[in-house]
């Protein structure tokens, strides 16, 4: 059937729709109209051009308009600005912006594809030339352009979301000095607090400065310098800033058209991606869609997404029943070597809608312990308190975050429970998996909320327990409880628990807390079966507690830079003539991984090779579990080393010390 249809934009939704569209009529006339010079790139992949990781910017580009006439026989037409659209005569109006004039265009149906432009506030100072935004190909250029040329210093990123943290991650990589501001309490705006924290040390690591509860008042340019004013009162300088505090759907064209928009500000479609102009639909950033979970719509600037809007309005055009079932927003992003995969509803978002659900933290290995590189992830389930529908998850890790959320976002999207993820039969062998794999332990954490197993609190609401009236019981080893725990806290080892069982027998709630949550429920189980009724265990453990307690300093600052005590230890160096060293003058250095290993374990057994070194010998531990600097100080210092330095591979978690003293430990 021959019929006209014209497109207004490319990249994700617009030309795939396109593709769809000639797939299935090889008669229609497609003409993609595109503003800018290019219709299809890959914009995911921008960040890393101006890092230097994709080094061939001819790789960015997907698609050519010439290409596009060859193979789809579509008519593409860049530097083409639609700038009105004609609802009753079905016309459009298009500016030529290579020859400055303006002509009209027929369609018997329309796809909307403009996407979302990025925020840019309205700050004084904002127009300079060293401030950026990041959106297409030109804008890459721009950046890289500069970074190039001009060989800057120092960069400042506003706003701590996916496209900021990967600029902010390769312009580190390029060698600046990175500072991030953001407004909101945590990074990655779709993470709950207690996730976001794990990034937030992991940032700070690397060396970047994260600057939360803050945001940027004004700008002001001296010669190369930008110093860039903070609320609360600071002053930052700067050779270069990127702003990227979101994005917003670009839709007064089809607002001036008298098209509805939905009550969050994008083109309001239904389950075909029809608008409320029958022959006019509206794909990708643009589009205001159905909440996949909830009642409701949302926006959500995503390729995937985009991609499969673009082919369902290809559907309806060409006369298919198709429909878009909504978007569940599953995302990831990669932050250095720390990876973060989300999917479904945060707490916030279930509380905004009144949602009753609970919530469980588990940690597990990336795969079998005994294999070499496991590597630990962090998996926060939310699922409904009625039937344990699993309602959304986020996952902190590295290796294999990718492959967990999205085993997660399929259970979401088949209306899944907490109890199918129990018996989800997945691929195991030692380098991949455990046979429990982390999605089963979350499942079965998340099971035995259900069943009543278990009762937990979390990490804030420590802080509310009257200490009066409770036992908060850190049932880690003495050795951990040494190095740090939750004020008021009590030392009952697992171990030794079911021969100290009087100390607790006078009727206070008894609140229980180990390192990652697994032997503070067997210390509930036994306790339960003992007769106690009042019994909790931390969800997380006190490695959630910790992360999200530091992330709460004033200054909001973790860790420090990577290996960013050196200096500080090189000078206690020199300082202590009565070091030991080898006869060539230089400390040796041992290795041990520890990366199979437990908590406690760990410790226990970097002790036991701590007895073995000489005074000034250095000693390089690899594990599988995030090393926090304050932690890590507190612990060298009672086994008589100081901390040189924590660094975050690729592989492991890496931390270097040295032997000072004997402590006859």
């Amino acid at each position: 059937m021959r019929k006209k249809v014209l497109i207004i934009g490319g990249v994700a939704g617009g030309a795939s729709a396109a593709a769809r569209l000639r797939r299935l009529n090889e008669f229609a006339e497609i003409i993609i109209f595109e503003r800018g010079e290019y219709i299809s790139f890959a914009n995911c992949g921008l960040p890393y051009y101006i890092g230097n990781v994709i080094r061939e910017r001819e790789r960015l580009i997907v698609q050519t308009p010439e290409n596009m006439k060859r193979r789809f026989n579509i008519d593409v037409r860049t530097l083409s600005e639609v700038i009105k659209i004609d609802r009753d005569n079905k016309m459009i109006e298009v500016l030529d912006r290579s020859k400055g004039s303006s002509y009209m265009e027929s369609y018997d149906q329309l796809v909307i594809s403009t996407g979302a432009e990025p925020f840019r506030p309205k700050i004084d100072g904002i127009d300079s030339d060293r401030i950026f935004s990041l959106r297409d190909i030109p804008d890459t250029d721009r950046i890289k352009d500069f970074v190039d040329r001009t060989r800057p210093k120092k960069a400042l990123i506003v706003g701590a979301g996916f496209i900021g943290l990967e600029v902010a991650e390769n312009l580190h990589d390029r060698g600046l000095e990175v500072t991030v501001v953001e407004l909101s309490d945590h990074v990655i705006g779709p993470l709950d607090y207690d996730m976001a924290s794990f990034v937030h040390h992991y940032i700070k690591s690397k060396g970047i400065e994260l600057l939360l509860n803050n945001s940027v008042t004004s700008f002001k340019s001296e010669g190369s310098v930008i110093w860039a004013e903070l609320s609360p009162k600071s002053t930052i300088n700067t050779d270069m800033v990127v702003i990227g505090v979101g994005v917003r759907p670009e839709t007064k064209l089809a607002s001036d058209a008298g098209i509805k928009l939905g009550n969050r500000g994008g083109i309001l479609v239904n389950e075909c991606m029809q608008t409320s102009d029958p022959d006019i639909f509206a794909v990708g950033d643009a589009a205001e869609v159905c909440d996949f979970i909830h009642e409701g719509t949302v926006l959500i600037p995503l390729a995937g997404p985009a991609n499969k809007q673009g082919r369902i309005a290809a559907d309806n055009i060409c006369g298919r029943n198709s429909v878009y079932r909504g978007t569940q927003g599953t995302s990831i992003v990669k932050v250095f070597d720390m990876v973060v995969g989300l999917t479904g509803s945060n707490e916030r978002q279930l509380e905004m809608k009144g949602v009753d659900y609970y919530k469980s933290i588990t940690h597990s290995s990336s795969h079998a312990g005994y294999y070499p590189g496991a590597e630990t992830m962090s998996i926060k389930l939310l699922f409904a308190k009625d039937d344990g529908k699993v309602l959304g998850a986020q996952i902190v890790g590295y290796g294999g975050v990718d492959k967990r959320i999205d085993v997660i976002a399929t259970a979401i999207r088949g209306g899944m429970t907490v109890y199918d993820l129990e018996e989800l039969e997945l691929a195991y062998a030692p380098p991949f998996s455990s046979a429990k794999d982390p999605v089963n332990i979350a499942g079965y954490t998340a099971s035995n909320i259900m069943k009543g197993d278990t009762s937990v609190f979390h990490w804030n609401e420590v802080q509310g327990l009257d200490r009066s009236k409770v036992y908060i019981v850190d049932v880690r080893t003495k050795m951990e409880f040494s190095l740090g725990t939750i004020e008021g806290a009590i030392n009952i080892p697992v171990d030794e628990l079911r021969d100290r069982l009087t100390e607790l027998r006078d009727g206070k709630d008894i609140y229980l807390f180990c390192q990652a949550g697994l032997r503070g429920y067997i210390a509930e189980r036994i306790l339960m079966q003992q007769g106690f009724e009042a019994v909790k265990n931390l969800s997380g453990g006190y490695m959630v507690y910790n992360m999200a307690m530091q992330s709460q300093l004033p200054d909001n600052i973790i860790g420090g830079s990577a290996f960013a005590d050196k200096e500080e230890s090189r000078k206690k160096k020199n300082n202590d003539e009565k070091r030991e060293v080898t006869e060539c003058g230089k400390p040796r250095v041992y290795k041990i991984d520890v990366s199979e290993l437990k908590h406690d374990e760990m410790m226990l057994r970097v002790a036991e090779h701590i007895k073995n070194l000489d005074n000034g010998d250095l000693l390089e531990i690899t594990t599988a579990m995030p090393l926090l600097s304050k932690e890590m100080k507190s612990w060298c210092e009672s086994v008589g080393c100081i901390l040189l330095g924590i660094d975050n591979k690729e592989l492991a978690n890496k931390a270097i010390i040295q032997k000072e003293r004997d402590t006859g430990i």
